[in-house]
């Protein structure tokens, strides 16, 4: 199976304008991503997608692979579809989006999330862990999920899920067990096609997470738990967290 790793790249954040070249300790923020990704075992190729010309030229003073994209995209998964519709010629089985904002990102959840695709069914993948700190579960920039019994997510919502209604919220993690989202996704290729090409939905609107989009669409969304979280820099303030 040829696997890609598709890292969206863009300049101009609105919290954090310039984020991708950010200096982490001698590196750019890009750079530390794309090393980590580099260590994944299952990843075929590592490519940073962007629209910004500083981005492209730095990735490729380091050495690393860059595709040129719209600045249109308003999600890595558009983008992602962007690169994939202008390569179309690829032999590429299944695409990686991969968080550009996480410098520290775990090889081992890469590979965990591309270990999805190894069953037939898997269209679109991602990854959960298990909630044990009450702060979080009650953090609405925390994405919670729910899922069926076959590892599928029936439901994300910044809002915790499921309700407990027997129980007060400060005992609720003792009683049920909450999964948070962690924001990496896998897709067939030919499956990322299609959902780039969706209308937004309500409840994406509504929530502002994209995947309900494709949960309302009929797709389904595989999820592996992991026990590894990385720190993501969505802000300055989180850069001097780091530092």
């Amino acid at each position: 199976m040829i696997i890609y790793g598709i890292i969206p790249a863009r300049f101009g954040s609105t919290r954090f304008p310039g984020k991708p070249l950010v200096d982490i300790h001698g590196k750019s923020m890009i750079q530390r991503v794309y090393e980590q990704c580099l260590q994944a075992k299952l990843l075929s190729k590592v490519v940073v997608a962007t629209d910004d010309d500083r981005i492209m030229n730095h990735v490729k003073e380091f050495g690393g692979e860059v595709w040129m994209t719209s600045p249109q995209h308003q999600s890595g998964t558009d983008r992602c579809a962007e690169v994939m519709a202008q390569h179309s010629d690829a032999k590429c089985d299944v695409v990686i989006n991969i968080q550009g904002d996480e410098p520290y990102i775990h090889p081992e959840q890469i590979d965990l999330l591309c270990s999805e695709f190894n069953e037939a069914d898997t269209t679109i993948g991602t990854l959960v862990k298990k909630i044990t700190d009450p702060t979080e579960l009650f953090n609405h920039n925390n994405v919670k999920v729910i899922l069926n019994k076959d590892m599928q997510a029936i439901y994300f919502s910044r809002s915790p899920i499921p309700y407990n209604r027997n129980f007060p919220e400060q005992e609720w993690l003792k009683h049920s067990t909450y999964y948070k989202h962690i924001g990496i996704y896998g897709y067939k290729v030919s499956v990322l096609k299609e959902l780039a090409a969706l209308e937004k939905t309500n409840l994406e609107i509504t929530e502002s997470l994209e995947q309900l989009r494709w949960i309302e669409n009929g797709y389904r969304i595989k999820a592996a738990v992991t026990s590894l979280e990385s720190i993501s820099i969505d802000t300055p303030d989180d850069l001097l967290k780091i530092r």
